[in-house]
């Protein structure tokens, strides 16, 4: 699997643990919901300041959105 997917599926995973819609996860991270549907489905590759975004909007690490 590559990177960018792997990124997406943990950010699924956690959000969706979060009991956030992609909606207000990505108000919640001010990025607009269709990059984070992007970004879920491995579309995107996020640039560092974004991964960082969503990282604390998740409670967690850049290092650990891309294990």
């Amino acid at each position: 699997m590559d990177i960018q997917h792997r990124l997406g599926r943990n950010l699924k995973r956690l959000r969706t643990a979060k009991g956030l819609s992609q909606e207000a996860f990505a108000h919640e991270a001010d990025i607009h919901r269709t990059y984070i549907s992007d970004i879920e489905r491995g579309a995107r590759n996020p640039t560092l300041s974004i991964i960082d975004k969503i990282a604390k909007a998740l409670g967690t690490t850049a290092s650990a959105l891309l294990e």
